[in-house]
This record gives structure tokens, C-alpha cells and sequence, in this order.
């Protein structure tokens, strides 16, 4: 019987790395917002988690963030091409 607030889980000592957790919200949230920004930053921190894997686990979420980063890069450059195309981007609100 386990006493309060302990748990097997929590103890046992193998715990995800933080930059691979880090990497992999930046890739997601890069998606939708601010994606030249998070798509770097997840590729850089997906890189350095990967090269922790062996001392943490979360060597798949800083795979999976790397991909994501290099999908904000590239989804950002395409909205660029399109926008270039099209006369540029308008601020103009209102009637």
C-alpha cells in the first residue's frame, strides 16, 4: 500500500525531457500562430532533446517536434509566396 501523495509512477524515476516537451508545443502551437518564430525554436530544442534521448526518454516527442518545426518553416514560406503574389498584405479594416 502506497502512502499519500507517493505514487509508483512518480517515483520511478524515468521522467520525459523538458526540451523534447518544449519542442514538440512549439511545433503544434507554430501551426496556427507565430510560426516562424516557434518553428526554429522547435527544431532547436527537438535537436538537443534528441541528443539527451539516452540520458531521458522523449526521443519520439523531439522527433515529432523537429517534423512540426520544419512544417511551420516551410507553411510559413508558402503564406509568404502567396502573399507576395497576390500585392502583399492589407491592414485595412473598415468600410
Amino acid at each position: 500500500m502506497t502512502s499519500y501523495g507517493s505514487s509508483s509512477a512518480a517515483s520511478s524515476g524515468s521522467r520525459t525531457n523538458g526540451l523534447a516537451i518544449a519542442s514538440l508545443c512549439c511545433g503544434v502551437v507554430g501551426l496556427f500562430v507565430l510560426n516562424i518564430v516557434l518553428g526554429p525554436l522547435a527544431i532547436v530544442f527537438g535537436a538537443v532533446a534528441r541528443r539527451q534521448a539516452s540520458v531521458k526518454n522523449g526521443a519520439g516527442m523531439a522527433k515529432a517536434g523537429i517534423i512540426l518545426g520544419i512544417v511551420d518553416v516551410v507553411l510559413w514560406l508558402v503564406l509568404l509566396i502567396v502573399a507576395a503574389n497576390n500585392g502583399g498584405f492589407s491592414w485595412y479594416v473598415g468600410g
